[in-house]
């Protein structure tokens, strides 16, 4: 309810301005203005956009949702009356935005006068396109940072939720032991700060199935406490994560379990067992159900399961480096694994990697005894990590590990894919200072705009002189002129970004999952970033008006009227 409480505002909104826009339209027709139609079918865009929005959003959204054409044209009939409303809301506000600029003072009633004047049509002609280009330069770089930005909230929220943000660990192989007492040092150490930490068995290893192999990284794992800290049971596709506790029942799983699903969505059941058949002799069902051996079980990315070609319930070796001494020399040590469940995590690189298996029987199967690789740790606010890597920090250096062995090492998310998030953050730097050159050429036709009114008012600009005004008001007046004309460019482009991308968020873009590996276009609305952009574009069109405004300014009222 909360979550709806923005949307709900914003048809309130629309409503109210549709209201007043259709007002003013009968206004105008009752005038004998043609506009008036024009703000009339404003009015009625939006309460289509009104009734549109409420239609797309009862509509779902799920990952597993079959693609139903009706829902996309509402979702995107949605998103453009939406958007052609706001620029109708803006065009409406305009004038009277001018009208209160005009009652501040001498420079700003004769800028907004100019902006007004409809007398010269080739100058009018140049102002709307002057209008026009730092809107669509604004609204181009303020809906690339909107996307990128969304890949980038999607990246980071799909390592931070499959990965610790803290790990704790040793450089040395083998790991370390009476990893008990650490761990509840740890635990205590970041309890007051909302915390939580697990104990982890990683190595890697070979996965091989009938018909496959394929390399994994396997992490052992402790069931009852690891979805305090990764995402792994919000991420089973199919299976059952308890089964991983009880692989007693994936050796006879009922007929209506889904053990996989297709390329579409569609779920894969496990269907009858011939085990169970009636017409099966009982001594014969007897030693089928004998040869069913009961194997720990294994959670498997959904990229794994399909290079393995393997459901829930099918079987997988996994050879481990870590080999044993037998009479050929050393062996890999292998031991085979039901899978008990599959995971989808959104990234390709964990899907096609990852296995999981219970901590104890990781131990044995990488020969670590009763050691553990680290100790993975998650905070609340993993923006604030800064302030829990200290603290962990603390807690580990007070542990004695013993002579010649090195002590813990405490490693957080930022330190971790420090190159990765450094490559997003200079790629979007530079995507915002070549958009910003955009802007940069769109402010040329402010100044040849400018530039050509001071030809056209050199009379009136030479009058305005004898009558006592002087150069600083001059140059104040087509300064504001141009900052009128950026501003209401500005404004066009940001609104339009914001209501696109925002919508976007909202309504989806339904990409292809096996090319994109997501099913929706991710957008971030960072309202810094609009800001960030809407001072960017204002600076620059500001600087673009002194050289036009200064020409205006050093005009001498006798070469204005000399030829009068």
């Amino acid at each position: 309810m909360i979550a709806e409480l923005p949307f709900l505002v914003l048809r309130v909104l629309s409503v109210l301005a549709s209201v007043w826009i259709g007002v003013r339209g009968f206004r105008r027709l009752q005038a004998g203005s043609p506009r008036g139609i024009a703000w009339i079918l404003g009015s009625i865009l939006g309460f289509a956009f009104v009734g549109l929005s409420t239609l797309a959003a009862k509509t779902t959204r799920e990952r597993f949702a079959p693609f139903r054409l009706r829902d996309e044209i509402v979702g995107f009939s949605a998103l453009g009356t939406g958007v052609i409303f706001l620029l109708v809301v803006l065009a409406a506000f305009l004038p009277v935005i001018l009208d209160i600029l005009e009652r501040r003072g001498f420079s700003s009633y004769v800028g907004a006068r100019h902006v007004r004047a409809t007398k010269s049509g080739f100058l009018t002609v140049i102002s709307v396109l002057s209008m026009a280009g730092v809107a669509v330069s604004s609204c181009a770089l303020c809906s690339v940072t909107s996307i990128m930005g969304g890949f980038g909230a999607d990246l980071k929220r799909k390592i931070l939720g499959n990965n610790a943000h803290i790990v704790v660990d040793v450089t040395q192989p083998g790991g370390y032991g009476d990893w008990e007492e650490k761990l509840d040092g740890i635990r205590l150490a970041v309890a007051p700060k909302g915390g939580a930490a697990t104990p982890v068995v990683a190595g890697d290893a070979m996965g091989s199935s009938a018909s496959n192999t394929a390399g994994a990284l396997v992490r052992g794992i402790d069931t009852n406490t690891i979805a305090q800290v990764i995402d792994l049971k919000q991420n089973i596709e199919v299976g059952n994560f308890d089964w991983l506790d009880d692989p007693d029942k994936l050796a006879d799983l009922p007929a209506d379990t889904i053990i996989g699903r297709g390329p579409g969505g569609e779920p894969y059941f496990k269907g009858p067992d011939l085990r169970a058949s009636a017409d099966l002799d009982p001594a014969v069902k007897a030693a089928l159900r004998k040869d069913v051996k009961v194997l720990p079980g294994v959670i498997i990315g959904k990229e794994l399961a399909k290079s393995l070609h393997v459901l829930v319930g099918d079987e997988i070796t996994l050879l481990s480096p870590m080999g044993e001494l037998g009479p050929m020399g050393v062996m890999p040590r292998t031991r085979r694994f039901r899978v008990a469940a599959i995971f989808y995590s959104g990234m390709y690189e964990y899907d096609a990697t990852h296995a999981y298996i219970k901590l104890d029987v990781a131990q044995s199967f990488f020969s670590m005894g009763d050691n553990i690789s680290q100790i993975d740790v998650r905070v609340p606010d993993p923006e604030r990590v800064a302030e829990v890597t200290p603290i962990v920090e603390a807690a580990a250096a007070k542990f004695d590990m013993g002579a010649g062995k090195e002590p813990l090492r405490v490693r957080d998310w930022v330190e971790m894919n420090k190159n990765l998030f450094s490559a997003l953050k200079l790629e979007k730097i530079a995507t915002f200072i070549i958009l910003s050159i955009a802007i940069a050429v769109a402010s040329f036709c402010i100044v040849c705009t400018l530039l050509l009114m001071v030809t056209e008012k050199g009379k009136e600009i030479a009058i305005l002189k004898a009558l006592g005004a002087s150069d600083g008001a001059i140059m104040r007046i087509f300064m504001l002129e141009g900052v009128i004309i950026g501003g209401i460019g500005t404004v066009f482009g940001v609104g339009t970004a914001f209501a696109a991308c925002s919508g976007l968020a909202r309504f989806g873009v339904r990409l292809d999952p096996d090319v994109y590996y997501i099913d929706r276009l991710p957008v971030n609305v960072n309202g810094s970033d609009y800001a960030m952009v809407a001072v960017a574009a204002l600076i620059i069109c500001t600087i673009a008006t002194l050289y036009p405004a200064r020409a205006a300014s050093r005009l001498s009222p006798v070469d204005g009227l000399r030829y009068e």
